[in-house]
């Protein structure tokens, strides 16, 4: 189908990337200690640098589009901030996170003044730059976390943190750090926000491992996917609720707000996924990305999810598949926005284990869906 374009970046699997601010460089993470930055040439991406400074597997990538600095975390349970010198050449600023296990998930905040960084020892650093001594500190966000945290995000305002846990839970959190910014506003989730502090707390009532949370661009709503193959989405305020769609698809991992009411995911089952939440509170799937139109019983089918994995070792092996039915051939890793504003997102991007990383191009794919809306 027209409106993707789809980029063989390596044969090995991509586990997570970031682009710059216009969109000419990429940073990957081939599932090793080392970034890869790639330039655009033509039709093709090209290796520019790899920054080696990582000595596991480099679990988070985030490209600052104001600063250009790049953040990255890894099992090695390190942070660095990489800045580009005139010359060329990216210099990493060891961050120390004080964690214990592997760090997993990084994003800067808004404003870029900060960053977030989930981790297996059961919290969250948040770092910032301390000028007095000109390097980065972190300040832990622990209570009432149970389990290892696997994704962050933050909220429009610059203090508030969405995250995710192995624990089953979803929960909100104030990251304000007085030492940098001003005291903030009362919002949908919350007056009082003294750094630590848990705004809110939800499950999908079911289980299942929450791989990832997004806040709305209006910040008013969380999302939410778990691996028990639901889609979750709440409204903050008091007495809230979340809508809760379970799919029979393979678990989702990854989730991304195309406007204030609909959002794409993408995870096992290798296509990108869309879906409403309307304003009596329920999720509805709309289409997939991948050309296929919603039907009535589109997800119903009985396949068990043992079934599909089966079927998923059979042809997912990351190589080039001429008979295969999506783009993607493993996994669905990442899908990050790539055009458009927060609340209107026209392009996004998504990496997978098949090394590729493909640009949908959400308004093409629009004109071609009838039942997918974007609104």
């Amino acid at each position: 189908m027209s409106g993707k374009e789809v980029f063989e970046i390596t044969d090995k699997p991509i586990v997570c990337h970031a682009f710059n601010k216009d969109r000419t460089r990429v940073a990957i993470s081939p599932n090793d200690g080392t970034v890869h930055v790639l330039k655009k040439s033509g039709a093709k991406w090209e290796t520019e640098v790899i920054l080696k400074e990582h000595t596991q597997v480099v679990t988070g990538i985030d490209w600052g589009a104001e600063t250009n600095r790049i953040v990255t975390c890894g099992a090695d349970r390190n942070g660095y901030v990489w800045v580009e010198g005139e010359d060329g050449v990216w210099k990493p600023t060891l961050v120390i996170l004080r964690i214990n296990r592997a760090a997993t998930d990084v994003k800067w905040s808004p404003k870029e003044d900060k960053f977030a960084v989930a981790s297996g020892s059961r919290l969250i650093s948040v770092c910032y730059y301390e000028n007095e001594n000109q390097w980065w500190v972190s300040k832990h966000i622990k209570k009432p976390i149970r389990s290892t945290v696997l994704a962050v995000d933050w909220h429009p305002n610059n203090i508030l943190i969405a995250a995710g846990s192995t624990d089953f839970k979803c929960r909100v959190f104030s990251a304000y750090i007085k030492e940098i910014e001003a005291k903030p506003e009362a919002t949908n989730w919350g007056k009082k926000m003294p750094f630590g502090h848990l705004m809110a707390e939800f499950s999908n009532g079911r289980g299942g491992w929450v791989h990832s949370v997004a806040f709305s661009p209006s910040g008013s709503k969380v999302a939410w996917t778990a691996h028990d193959s639901s889609v979750s989405v709440v409204t903050g305020g008091e007495g809230a609720v979340p809508a809760v769609h379970n799919t029979k698809e393979l678990p989702l991992l990854t989730a991304l707000w195309l406007s204030e009411n609909t959002l794409v995911t993408g995870g096992h089952n290798m296509v990108p996924m869309v879906f409403r939440h309307s304003d009596d509170n329920t999720v509805t799937f709309q289409a997939k990305l991948d050309g296929q139109p919603a039907e009535k019983g589109d997800e119903e089918e009985t396949m068990s999810a043992m079934a599909r994995f089966r079927n998923l070792d059979k042809r997912a092996t990351g190589k080039k598949d001429d008979k295969a039915s999506t783009t993607h051939v493993n996994i669905i890793k990442q899908i990050s926005m790539f055009g458009g504003e927060r609340d209107s997102v026209e392009k996004v991007s998504s990496c997978g284990l098949d090394g590729k990383i493909v640009i949908w191009n959400i308004k093409s794919l629009e004109a071609s869906i009838a039942e997918l809306t974007i609104a």
